[in-house]
């Protein structure tokens, strides 16, 4: 990597034109003056257009063919820079300077990928800003496979709303794979697995949060139970999701018995229909197609 990588931005879009006047602009600001592109899955509402108006190079594809490994592969195969970051069109950088933080650790040659610091919406209710406080601390600390006892299945933890790769780490592991979702859980495991180390950059900080319905809640996790059973060969020396899950509840409901005990029903609520959804989608991986597409998040994945 030469000493002022080039840097190539990918954002993956589906009916975001809403989003992208908060998301682009501080990234089309930066001194680093990355090459950003959008793919779309064929959105009507104007997003390309949006896009095209903000001087973006646009690739629309059919949402059939939407997969997150392999349409974030696609993009870092275009773009051809030696570093390529990954955002979602819902978050938003919270200054202009989120590109330079994000990518430091690769450019000091001290990671082969980072990911940001995501902080809730504003406006975000409990739920939504929870996961965010659990997830991303406030420091920031580089990971390598040597951590595992430290912090279990969380050494393989990555996310692909704002993540930035080294595009020739990404080389010797045969890029983004196929996968339902979880693409930067494999990619971050095949990684770390080669040598490589992952920094959380919590310097830099997009505001990212979604309001999830219980039906949203259990699709997300079926998809997930069934993902993760697939490529759980890759982080099974992290232990039991099961540990880190606990740690979450535990977590959770201290903070609402002293802050909002009044939403304890809810949250009970929510945990089993998640466990649900993802032991049902753990117990599926072999289930009839109709079965998948009928409750997972993604029905246009599963193919007959």
């Amino acid at each position: 990597m030469k000493n002022k990588p080039t840097i190539g931005i990918a954002v993956l879009t589906y009916y975001s034109k809403k989003h992208l006047v908060n998301c682009l602009p501080p990234f089309l600001q930066s001194p680093l003056k990355p090459k950003v592109m959008v793919i779309d899955s064929s959105s009507k509402d104007g997003t390309v257009e949006e896009a095209k108006a903000m001087g973006i190079e646009t690739i629309v594809i059919p949402q059939t063919l939407f997969n997150h490994g392999l349409t974030r592969e696609m993009a870092r195969k275009h773009l051809g820079t030696d570093i390529v970051v990954l955002i979602t069109p819902d978050a938003y950088a919270v200054d202009t300077s989120v590109l330079e933080k994000l990518v430091k650790p690769i450019v000091e040659k001290k990671a082969s990928a980072a990911y940001a610091r995501q902080l809730p919406h504003d406006g975000a209710g409990f739920f939504e800003s929870f996961p965010r406080e659990f997830n991303y601390p406030k420091d920031g600390h580089i990971r390598s496979i040597e951590d595992v006892n430290k912090y279990g299945v969380y050494t393989f933890f990555c996310s692909d709303s704002c993540a930035a790769y080294l595009n020739s780490a990404l080389d010797e592991i045969g890029g983004f794979k196929e996968v339902l979702l979880g693409e930067d859980t494999v990619a971050a495991a095949e990684l770390l697995r080669k040598g490589h180390k992952i920094a959380y950059a919590a310097e830099a900080q997009v505001k990212h949060s979604h309001r999830y319905t219980l039906k949203d809640e259990f699709q997300r996790y079926f998809d997930t139970g069934i993902a993760r059973s697939q490529y759980r060969h890759l982080i099974s020396c992290g232990g039991k999701d099961s540990k880190r899950g606990n740690q979450f509840l535990k977590q959770m409901t201290k903070t609402l018995v002293r802050k909002r005990p009044d939403l304890l029903p809810y949250a009970l609520l929510q945990t089993m229909v998640k466990w649900c959804g993802y032991q049902v989608g753990r117990m599926s991986v072999n289930a009839p197609v109709w079965w998948k597409r009928k409750l997972s998040g993604q029905p246009y994945y599963w193919k007959e």
